[in-house]
């Protein structure tokens, strides 16, 4: 599929992608992004050229094999995308959020399945859409190239950090406006800097994300717990006593 904003038409190139790049969700790796965030300044002018559809928690969206005739960006919650070899193995290849993009593919199937991890809303664009519409090909653009930086931090967790640091970074992922570029900090007059956290992923799904195992999984959270950086809550929520230090221990910092 062609994604390049291109026409000889000097109005249609212009297509606004100032305005593009302006309200464009930012890369997962800068510190304003985190899942569940819910996108409200989404431009009507391209949600209105697609399909607005809602998942529920756990909801399958697309299955790898699947004939790829749409492309989708997510305006509200969260997606994990899988591949599941013969032998039943998985690996979660990504975790998007609002202002991402998904089932753009180079065949005529998709080659990833998609879950709903929280409640989603998203629009759906056919791909025939897409390839002639200047506008669209630039958000999808735009949309993958803050991909694309992501994945080139994922490749560095799972070819070079320890499991510990694995995990305090997807812990740290879950927490708003901290870590990274543009990280906001405690703030002024915080004595504690805390925050609750809800993990959306399973401890095996966290595992299939980080290239672990599950009893590893088990034993990164037990150590982050024991040095006082985690207080578990319930089956589902954290509480992230330093996010600070928790962010330290990512070994980005």
């Amino acid at each position: 599929m062609t994604l390049d904003a291109r026409s000889t038409d000097d109005t249609a190139r212009d297509v606004r992608v100032s305005d593009l790049d302006r309200d464009r969700t930012p890369p997962k790796h800068d510190a304003r992004w985190t899942l569940g965030f819910s996108r409200t300044d989404a431009a009507e002018d391209l949600d209105a050229r697609g399909r607005h559809l809602t998942y529920g928690a756990r909801e399958t969206i697309l299955d790898e094999g699947d004939p790829a005739r749409t492309v989708n960006r997510i305006l509200e919650g969260a997606v994990m995308l899988s591949k599941l070899l013969p032998d039943g193995r998985r690996q979660i290849i990504e975790l998007l959020g609002p202002g991402d993009v998904f089932g753009i593919t180079t065949t005529r199937a998709y080659d990833v399945s998609v879950e709903a991890l929280t409640p989603v809303r998203l629009v759906a664009y056919e791909r025939s859409v897409v390839e002639t519409n200047p506008a669209l090909q630039a958000m999808v653009t735009n949309s993958l190239r803050a991909q694309m930086c992501a994945l080139h931090d994922h490749a560095v967790l799972l070819g070079r950090k320890s499991a510990i640091e694995r995990v305090a970074t997807f812990l740290m992922r879950l927490v708003p406006n901290r870590g990274g570029e543009g990280c906001a900090g405690p703030g002024r007059g915080v004595a504690r800097d805390q925050v609750n956290v809800k993990v959306p992923l399973t401890r095996q799904e966290i595992a299939d994300y980080l290239g672990l195992t599950l009893e590893t999984v088990s034993r990164a959270f037990s150590h982050l717990k024991r040095d006082g950086l985690l207080v578990y809550g319930r089956h589902d929520e954290v509480m992230i006593s330093n996010v600070c230090k928790l962010c330290r221990a990512t070994g980005s910092h």
